[in-house]
């Protein structure tokens, strides 16, 4: 066992239950870690050593939020019986073989929570960390967890201004099992970012050895370290030794540099002004009351997940129309098959494309924080949510 286990095992062995059980855990910073603030721990281990070979090398940051990645298992064959977020991300990396024959590696603690424990306000905070650490970093890598891994990276997707690499990782297996995928994802994260072959591809997510976009990628099992995919269009590319293999780009590496940056510049946003967007789901029969509650409660707008190509029960079609008529409420028509698209538009009605329902829950807020006009909300979900191209005529 290794000696980042032996810190907290005693601590561990007794309690003996899932992750989901516990609240956040912040432990005393390790003697890596350089300073506390609350439960944001900023860590960066020492360069001591360094060479003028290994500054040559890019510079990532690793920022760390938590999750099964740093998590403490019970024993060294407690796969699924383990406290998420225990571990200091500055000691994870310090675990790493031959790190530094990739990249400069430094640190930083954001939190260490479960992934669906954080809000869109400590999103709207961590896209700011993640453009701050690009002023200086070469890329970045966001550890998280798994649960909503796919919002956090299409929020930061959506909203770092910077070009360069983004790379979220986790893993489905906590770090001190054995055979765990945690350190492997770690480290291929690292190598991703400092490859720059991810750059202007916006926020990519890789695990297991693959990298998908933000935008398309989804969990489809909650065990397996095969989890993410990307439906029918499938990864970006692979990650095997020394090769980052790319096979496609996302359709927003194909803007020009002009036009590449979203209109969504949350330093020109206050938090408090983030728009409220809900999900309702259809299914047979549907109706008890779900869209104008949302919409008594404060919600913007909704994205409905529909059955087949979009479309809705009649008493959930007959409260969209209601809210409206009366509330002007923005909606977005997904389908809830997970793939495939929609193409039901209307008065207030946009087209998501074949976005699934929380990807385009995450573009309608952004949206609705920038903007009430629904001609112009129309359109960025036609460009920047959009993953169709174009070919230009030669």
């Amino acid at each position: 066992m290794s000696t980042l286990s032996m810190k907290v095992m005693k601590a561990t062995l007794a309690i003996g239950v899932t992750a989901a059980a516990f609240a956040p855990v912040i432990y005393t910073p390790s003697t890596y870690a350089a300073e506390v603030t609350g439960t944001v721990i900023s860590s960066t281990p020492p360069t001591a050593g360094s060479t003028p070979a290994v500054n040559k090398l890019p510079k990532v940051e690793v920022i760390a939020t938590g999750g099964t990645i740093a998590g403490q298992s019970a024993d060294a064959t407690s796969f699924a019986n383990y406290r998420a977020g225990t571990l200091l991300i500055a000691d994870m990396v310090a675990e790493l073989p031959d790190k530094n024959k990739i990249a400069q590696v430094s640190t930083y603690q954001f939190g260490n929570s479960g992934s669906s424990a954080y809000s869109i306000s400590d999103l709207y905070d961590l896209s700011l960390r993640v453009d701050q650490a690009l002023k200086t970093q070469d890329g970045v890598v966001v550890t998280s967890g798994t649960d909503t891994m796919e919002e956090i990276a299409y929020f930061l997707d959506l909203t770092v201004r910077s070009s360069k690499p983004v790379v979220v990782t986790g893993s489905m297996r906590p770090w001190t099992v054995i055979g765990s995928d945690a350190q492997a994802n770690l480290f291929n994260a690292i190598k991703l970012a400092a490859s720059g072959k991810t750059k202007y591809f916006g926020t990519v997510l890789m695990l297991n050895d693959e990298f998908h976009a933000a935008r398309e990628v989804t969990k489809s099992n909650s065990y397996r370290t095969d989890t993410f995919i990307t439906p029918e269009l499938g990864a970006l590319g692979y990650i095997d030794e020394d090769g980052v293999r790319v096979y496609r780009a996302p359709a927003r590496a194909l803007l020009p540099a002009s036009t590449w940056n979203t209109p969504f510049d949350l330093s020109k946003l206050n938090k408090s002004n983030l728009a409220k967007v809900e999900i309702a789901y259809s299914y047979q029969d549907a109706g008890a009351g779900a869209i104008s509650s949302f919409v008594a409660n404060g919600a913007a707008g909704i994205v409905t997940a529909g059955t087949g190509a979009g479309g809705i029960s009649r008493a959930m079609s007959a409260e969209r129309t209601a809210a409206i008529a009366d509330h002007n409420t923005m909606f977005v028509a997904t389908t809830r098959t997970g793939s495939g698209s929609n193409y039901s538009t209307g008065k207030n009605i946009i087209a998501g494309d074949n976005l699934n329902a929380a990807h385009a829950r995450l573009m309608l807020l952004l949206s609705l924080s920038f903007s009430k006009d629904f001609d112009t909300i129309k359109g960025w979900f036609d460009t920047y949510g959009s993953a169709q191209v174009s070919v230009p005529e030669k």
